[in-house]
């Protein structure tokens, strides 16, 4: 028994509806071709341009070192100097001893220029950077070398900034910080309060010096306030030896304070008033300035916004060894 309203297979709507399906699979298909076509260009592209920031990071400061030496001319060298003074920091000590190398170095340096914007940081890399700048000035005597504090120049800054033959900085900068400092906190009551039992194991007496959770002993802090006046000495001296008669007989100039850079004039802490500008062009002679700051290569400015900087730094802690 037939259904009278199906419709034949061979009839003129049943050949519509095929034709309608066939269509739609047809396109499905070629939409589908289209994005792998696409995908495949995009996967090319990105291939070819990870493949040319990885060319221009390795070959391209050679590159240009190679094609602009001696074409330059004369000229006044930049070095930046900015932010935290530390290890692994754009601050550190072979960074700006780097620049500091390759700026002497060129023959067409009339005079170098350390740029200063930092609030200090470790004492160990402070001092690299200090006994390199001794090092460069022995080294090359006609080549002076200016420190220009931008908006501060504190604590190890001022450190670094103590080897210059001269020192410049705005009425508005603020210098000084001469002193030493450690940071630390207690728990003690906070963990016998919240009923936490403190579990440590050490060898040695005063392994755990310093430790938050434990009641801090005369002695130990006695050891460190011993360090930390060693330390502020070595500091002391340092400044001395590079500024000399300029420093005012005042006391407070090591009690790390800080000042202006009106008042930091009157102390001796530095030499004058002025901008990069202005040194370049009024104290050295030569108003044209290359800057010989190492950079982060193209490639490594990729990854870190692609985030492999912070993987890296995850393994590096989760690797590294420890004596603490």
């Amino acid at each position: 028994m037939s259904d009278e309203n199906s419709t034949p297979p061979n009839s003129p709507s049943a050949r519509q509806s095929e034709g309608w399906e066939r269509q739609v699979i047809t396109q499905l298909a070629l939409e589908g071709l289209r994005e792998q076509k696409i995908a495949r260009r995009w996967r090319i592209v990105m291939f070819f341009l990870v493949i040319t920031l990885l060319f221009l990071s390795l070959v391209g400061p050679y590159l240009i070192s190679a094609t602009s030496k001696g074409t330059i001319g004369k000229h006044t060298a930049l070095v930046d100097l900015s932010g935290v003074i530390a290890a692994n920091s754009d601050a550190s000590a072979d960074r700006i001893v780097t620049g500091l190398r390759a700026a002497f170095e060129d023959e067409n340096t009339v005079g170098v220029i350390l740029r200063i914007n930092s609030p200090g940081g470790s004492p160990v890399q402070s001092g690299y950077i200090n006994d390199e700048i001794e090092r460069l000035r022995g080294e090359y005597p006609e080549i002076p070398l200016y420190a220009v504090v931008m908006d501060i120049c504190a604590s190890g800054g001022y450190y670094v900034a103590a080897a210059a033959d001269e020192i410049y900085a705005d009425k508005a900068s603020i210098v000084g910080s001469i002193g030493v400092r450690m940071d630390g906190f207690g728990f003690v009551e906070a963990i016998d309060k919240l009923g936490i039992e403190r579990r440590l194991l050490t060898a040695g007496e005063h392994k755990a010096l310093l430790d938050p959770f434990l009641p801090q002993g005369e002695t130990e802090k006695a050891h460190m306030q011993r360090l930390l006046d060693a330390i502020h000495t070595q500091f002391i001296e340092t400044v001395k030896a590079g500024r000399g008669d300029r420093l005012a007989d005042n006391p407070e100039i090591f009690s790390g304070l800080v000042w202006t850079g009106d008042e930091a004039l009157e102390l001796g802490l530095i030499d004058g008033l002025g901008s990069s500008g202005y040194v370049a062009r009024e104290i050295i002679g030569e108003e044209k300035i290359v800057d010989y700051t190492p950079r982060k290569s193209v490639f490594d400015r990729f990854l870190t916004n692609l985030g492999a900087s912070v993987a890296k730094g995850a393994i590096e802690a989760a690797t590294e060894p420890s004596l603490r």
